[in-house]
């Protein structure tokens, strides 16, 4: 009975969601109550909840300090100079534009963290989205996939834990996994192209102009070396038609990029308020501090990868320090957390709610039952390919449950299965590493959250677009793991 309700309070959540007719907050608090109180253990509902938001205070924490640290280092220009390098690549072509954001997300996800990824990425390229009237829910779905599998490195979760379970070195499980990781990212560029040429369809041809005021249309094809980049600044935009300083060729009348939403959709849609981030004229800006900055976010990164502290202290401390040095007056200090006041009470807001989803599927022992019904389902043919097994189910597995509880309460459980049919455990730990790519859109990771957070896109939105291009992503890296003999 648990693991039927436990299947079925997922699906009335994704289902929900998705059809809007619940906000992601509400549904996380809402439908883990009800169906607590249908296994008949309301009685407990207090004590899953607090358990959850103990285990995701520390995330809270530091989700909370990331954004004020990075929203500080987006005000004091510490970007622009990779926003321009982009933007440089990018020129005003769609194509581009989407492989740079895999670029860019890829690049940044080597640190290991997916909250600094989303919030980097998104504050690069939501004004070039938005100036081109591109479809938002493209950039955050290959935003989040890419950062997906390059989420598998050594320091950035899962592969740790898949050591610390399975009592095996993390270099042994990921060095033989690069080149099917590398097909993977092979993979991202290639659906970020693909995507490109859908919205260079729907879009036509567009360049940006230095003149920041020539809206007439063009008509035939511009050549490339014309399209020339200006940083985009605060004002310049339009709030209807095409952006000023944005010149389109006539162009395919296509349906958008699979079906997404075009970047003017949503609640918040239309407002321009993200123009403003890139204004090379800013009163935000220190220059004089620049290396100052850039040396304190190297520092932070290393002692982030070393571990040298928790990391909701490593945020806690810098954020500080940002604040202080480049803002040493109290009026400006204040002034610069309340302008990132709202994506720190949305994100919080999201974790503290996913706890209690997190809490009620643990605490009623649903998962546990999900987990292992769909484990004992395995055919016993199926054993000597627990491997390929292992991956096939860490992409659904990965997504409806955190890692932590998909490392350390079933990938053991495939590895005794493995192990009764002679499967190496090294194997079932490089391919738990799988579902990844799909694992960093799901409701139950945090930094999610941070991204359509700041990109203003809906979550059910996200979550249509993205999960089917992720999950292919995840299967084209187990196929490359088989080809290669890796798994």
């Amino acid at each position: 009975m648990l693991t039927i309700l436990g299947f079925v309070m997922i699906a009335a959540f994704l289902v929900l969601i998705m059809m809007k007719k619940m906000s992601p907050m509400a549904a996380l608090v809402l439908i883990p109550a009800l169906f607590c109180v249908l296994v008949g253990q309301g009685a407990h509902l207090g004590d899953y909840v607090l358990k959850g938001i103990g285990d995701l205070a520390p995330t809270a924490a530091m989700l909370m300090f990331a954004i004020i640290y990075f929203g500080v280092m987006i005000d004091v220009g510490l970007f622009d100079p990779i926003v321009r390098g982009i933007l440089k690549f990018c020129k005003a072509d769609p194509v581009r534009v989407v492989v740079g954001t895999a670029l860019l997300a890829a690049i940044v996800s080597l640190d290991g963290d997916g909250s600094t990824t989303f919030m980097i990425t998104v504050s690069a390229l939501y004004p070039l989205y938005k100036r081109l009237k591109m479809s938002l829910v493209v950039m955050t779905g290959v935003a989040a996939t890419a950062n997906g599998v390059m989420n598998t490195l050594p320091w950035g979760g899962p592969t740790a834990r898949a050591a610390t379970a399975l009592k095996l070195d993390a270099g042994d499980i990921f060095v033989p996994m690069i080149p099917a990781l590398a097909v993977g990212l092979v993979a991202v560029f290639a659906l970020a192209y693909v995507l490109g040429r859908r919205e260079r369809k729907r879009l036509g041809v567009l360049t940006l102009d230095d003149t920041l005021g020539d809206t007439r249309p063009v008509t035939g094809t511009v050549p490339e070396k014309e399209a020339e980049q200006v940083l985009v600044g605060a004002g310049t935009g339009a709030t209807g038609g095409t952006p000023a300083g944005t010149r389109r060729t006539t162009g395919g009348a296509g349906t958008g990029a699979d079906d997404a939403p075009a970047a003017g959709s949503g609640d918040q849609a239309d407002e321009d308020d993200g123009l403003q981030v890139l204004d090379p004229q800013r009163a935000t800006l220190r220059p004089k501090l620049y290396w100052f900055n850039a040396a304190l976010t190297l520092a932070l990164l290393t002692l982030l990868i070393m571990q040298t502290l928790p990391i909701p202290v490593l945020f806690l401390i810098g954020a500080a320090l940002a604040l202080t040095v480049n803002f040493p007056h109290m009026k400006d200090q204040k002034a610069r957390v309340a302008a990132h006041a709202e994506n720190v009470l949305n994100v919080s807001g999201m974790v503290f709610a996913a706890a209690v989803f997190t809490g009620v599927l643990t605490g009623t022992g649903m998962v546990e039952h999900m987990a292992r019904w769909l484990v004992s389902g395995v055919p016993d043919a199926l054993g000597p390919h627990m491997g390929i097994v292992t991956g096939v189910l860490s992409i659904p597995l990965t997504y409806f449950m955190s890692n932590d509880g998909f490392y350390f309460g079933i990938v053991p459980i495939l590895a005794e299965a493995g192990a009764a049919h002679g499967v190496a455990p090294i194997e079932i730990a490089r391919a738990s590493l799988v579902g990844q790519a799909l694992h960093m859109s799901s409701p139950l990771v945090p930094a999610v959250y941070v991204l359509v957070g700041m990109a203003k896109v809906e979550f059910g939105d996200h979550t249509k677009f993205t999960v089917k291009w992720a999950a292919l992503t995840s299967l084209v890296v187990l196929c490359a793991g088989v080809l290669f003999g890796i798994i």
